[in-house]
Parts: C-alpha cells; sequence; structure tokens
C-alpha cells in the first residue's frame, strides 16, 4: 500500500502517529501541490491520499488524474473542497477524523484582542525603539456580534460574556430560547452588524452562505468597529471588505481565512490597513494535530482490514 500524506506543512505529521503500523510506503509533502497535474505526478501510484481540511481540493477533474486512488481521508469530518458524490461514483472511500472544537474560538479571540489593542503595531514599533504609538480599544461595556451560533460561535459568546461584553447573535433560523441557552440574545441580521462594535463570524460555508456577510452588512457597521473571521474566507465579501478598510468605514478587520489559500503574495490583502492576518491557523495546534493523525492511521487500518469507519457522504 502507497500513502501520499499532503499538505505537511509543518512537517509534523509523521511524529503525530504510528505510520509503521499500517507496513505502508508513507511519502509526506510538505509544499503545497497547487497544480492539479504536479498533484497527479506527485501521488501517482498512492492507494490513498491523506489531505488536511481543504488546503488541497477534490473536485471531479482532479479525482479523474487520479485513477489509482482508492481512500481518500480528511482531517475532520468535513470538506467542502472534496466533492463525495465524484468520488462515490469513481469507487473512492472518503473518511475523516474527530476535530476538537476549542483551538479556533482561542484564536478568534487572540485576533480580537490583536486588533483591538493593536499589538502587531506596538510589538512592531518596540523592536524598533519606539514606545506607545496606539490607543486600544476597550472590550467591557460593548457589543459582540456572533454570525452563526454553532458549536464554535458558541464558545466564543462565552469569553465574551466573560469579558463583560453583551453578545448577541444572528443566523438565518436561530432560535431565540436557543440563543438565550448559550449566552447570547438573539437579533435580526442588520441590528447585529449596526450596534456591535465586534463581529466575528462562524458560519458554514455552502453554496446559499457565500457571501453571507456582504457589502450592505459592511456599510452598516461603525466606523470603529471589528470584523473577525476565522470560519471559511467566501463567507465574507473580500471586495466589499477592502473597500471598507480603505475608506476607514470600519475599524478592523482580523482574518484567518480568505478566498484563495494560501494566499496569493500579491493579494491585496496583504496590504490592506488595520488588519491583523493569519495564515489559516484556527485548528493548527498540537492538541488538534494529536487527534487528527492518530485518527487518519486508524481510518487507513480499518478500510485495510475492510471495515471503514467515520465515512463520509
Amino acid at each position: 500500500m502507497r500513502i501520499a500524506v499532503l499538505d505537511d506543512y509543518q512537517q509534523a505529521a509523521h511524529r503525530l502517529a504510528d505510520w509503521d503500523s499500517l507496513g505502508a510506503d508513507v511519502t509526506f509533502h510538505a509544499e503545497h501541490l497547487a497544480d492539479p497535474a504536479a498533484l497527479a505526478a506527485a501521488v501517482a501510484g498512492c492507494d490513498v491520499v491523506v489531505a488536511m481540511r481543504e488546503r488541497t481540493p477534490f473536485d471531479a477533474a482532479t479525482l479523474d488524474l487520479l485513477p489509482d486512488l482508492r481512500l481518500l481521508v480528511t482531517t475532520g469530518r468535513a470538506n467542502a473542497s472534496i466533492n463525495l458524490a465524484a468520488a462515490a461514483a469513481r469507487g473512492v472511500v472518503v473518511c475523516g477524523t474527530d476535530s476538537p472544537s476549542s483551538a479556533t474560538p482561542e484564536l478568534t479571540w487572540a485576533l480580537i484582542l490583536a486588533v483591538a489593542r493593536h499589538l502587531p503595531q506596538e510589538d512592531a514599533r518596540l523592536r524598533a525603539g519606539g514606545w506607545q504609538h496606539t490607543i486600544g480599544t476597550d472590550l467591557a461595556g460593548r457589543t459582540l456580534g456572533v454570525v452563526g451560533l454553532g458549536r464554535l460561535g458558541t464558545q466564543v459568546a462565552r469569553v465574551g460574556a466573560a469579558f463583560g461584553m453583551d453578545v448577541v447573535a444572528w443566523s438565518t433560523n436561530l432560535d431565540p430560547d436557543v440563543a438565550a441557552e448559550r449566552g447570547a440574545r438573539a437579533v435580526p441580521k442588520d441590528e447585529l452588524f449596526s450596534t456591535s462594535d465586534v463581529v466575528t463570524v462562524h458560519y458554514k460555508l455552502s453554496p446559499r452562505s457565500v457571501g453571507v456577510v456582504g457589502r450592505t452588512d459592511l456599510d452598516r457597521m461603525k466606523p470603529t468597529a471589528i470584523l473577525v473571521n476565522t470560519s471559511r474566507g467566501p463567507l465574507v465579501d473580500t471586495a466589499a471588505l477592502l473597500d471598507a478598510l480603505h475608506a476607514g468605514r470600519i475599524g478592523g478587520a482580523g482574518l484567518d481565512v480568505y478566498d484563495v489559500e494560501p494566499l496569493p503574495a500579491d493579494d491585496p490583502l496583504r496590504s490592506a490597513p488595520r488588519t491583523v492576518l493569519t495564515p489559516h491557523l484556527g485548528y493548527v495546534t498540537e492538541g488538534t494535530y494529536a487527534t487528527f493523525f492518530p485518527q487518519v492511521v486508524e481510518g487507513i487500518a480499518a478500510w485495510a482490514a475492510g471495515s471503514p469507519v467515520r465515512l463520509l457522504g
């Protein structure tokens, strides 16, 4: 059996699971293979490919380039970049892993605080010999708006309450009683964007939710308000966000996710004002990886034994 592990950016996969137990030829790829032809060449002859979240898409055209593929394992219980129907049509089994839920909410708050207190700017100026150039924003007594009050959004909401913030939330079918149980007050979408001092996005990406935070929503935000997105890039209208940042219509943004990843070197977000940018680090922690990779190995072994686990689709 030949196995290819893709997008092992930190070259950590090999030390976090017992790959030798599989008795297989395992190759770890640290560099992102954006070109489908390059991907096909790199994994030619592999029965199993391991995908790290949505770093590499597997659409129908890409799957056609992988005739040897029999098992595709993704970290996490869902992967929007895998065409499950196309995989099934080609006889490719797709399975996943569990995914701890604490890492992304923690990074969300790192971004909120970094933007609110201008931490990157103050760090850079201090290292250059300066001292105190900015005035930070208080969170206590302000309003936190949570777009999507699911598993991750609820954790973020609870931290907001601990900071003394008034927590409001919106999603398409959010029940007010459920919101209250999760520590938030359900409000209409326009009210959330017009009254919140921090808006944080925790929405599931689907064809219907692309651009769920659009130009109209951004135009409603206070000129001092902060937008944070640690969910998926396409949920926010990037062109509208860039316009708002450059025009000074919002106070700043903290972003961990982008329309195209890795973010191209010439992407205008890299030079946008009042932003803190991280390279999709939400799930990138020792604890999360220590769940992902052992379960990947477990999933491969189960499939090889004829009893696949955590099937997707």
